[in-house]
């Protein structure tokens, strides 16, 4: 097994993960968790958000399928993880396709202190004010220098930014480190990015403040487990409960 130092602190203190998420990857993300070591609990209702956030590890915000409700559960789950000092992810799904789905993101950013965003190549050209063309909630296409884009984003708003691809980023707003690997099939099953930002609040909620380095293996980890669960299938359906079987193997 590689030293993953993160992942075993994860496994040891199994971190409660509070996740306000979309309604097409609920499932994935709470499998993915429980596999991964960490418990997972996904709730949004605006009654309990701000409770089950104070009492949880992490908070993921993710704004796949956005209502005025879920909106103003992410708000008050998020500004109750800042007052208990409990790290907050977002994931900015698709944050370029529509307005409503930008100023959901820039309202987030501004009222919660966000301690990672984990975005692809299109989300973060939204929110960084970059020119792309955007399609749906993929990424899209545009020419643009991520790592610094990445940087600069990081630095913006005080927090780690990961852009995920076929080559990861990640930044402090000051390093910048570049992850290679996986495999395209995770670009095929509904949902890996979104796991990804849950996986990633796992890590946060271990990390006592070394974001960056929790950040950097929870990639690395991620790529890891796409490259193993590819050797057994090549077709998605497979692939993804083999993918659920790498995140709770040993690497």
């Amino acid at each position: 097994m590689e030293d993953y130092y993160y992942l075993n602190k994860v496994r040891a203190k199994t971190p409660l993960v509070h996740c306000i998420t979309n309604i097409v990857v609920a499932n994935f993300q709470a499998n993915g968790l429980l596999a991964l070591g960490a418990s997972p609990v996904m709730a949004d209702a605006v009654e309990e958000a701000p409770e089950i956030a104070a009492a949880a590890n992490c908070t993921v915000l993710n704004i796949g399928t956005l209502s005025k409700e879920t909106i103003e559960a992410m708000i008050l789950a998020g500004k109750s993880a800042n007052q208990h000092n409990i790290p907050v992810v977002l994931d900015p799904v698709g944050a370029g396709a529509t307005q409503f789905r930008k100023a959901t993101v820039f309202r987030i950013l501004e009222e919660v202190n966000v301690s990672l965003i984990r975005c692809n190549a299109g989300e973060l050209a939204t929110i960084a004010g970059v020119e792309w063309r955007a399609r749906g909630v993929d990424a899209g296409e545009g020419d643009v220098d991520l790592p610094t884009l990445a940087r600069e984003t990081a630095r913006r708003f005080h927090c780690i930014v990961a852009v995920t691809g076929e080559t990861d980023v990640v930044s402090d707003g000051k390093r910048v480190k570049e992850i290679a690997g996986g495999h395209p099939l995770m670009s095929k099953i509904t949902g890996s990015g979104c796991l990804l930002s849950a996986v990633v609040g796992a890590y946060l909620a271990v990390s006592v403040g070394e974001n960056f380095a929790a950040t950097y293996e929870a990639l690395a980890f991620y790529k890891k487990a796409g490259e193993k669960a590819a050797q057994k299938s090549q077709q998605p359906g497979h692939f993804a409960v083999h993918f659920l079987d790498e995140l709770y193997g040993d690497m």
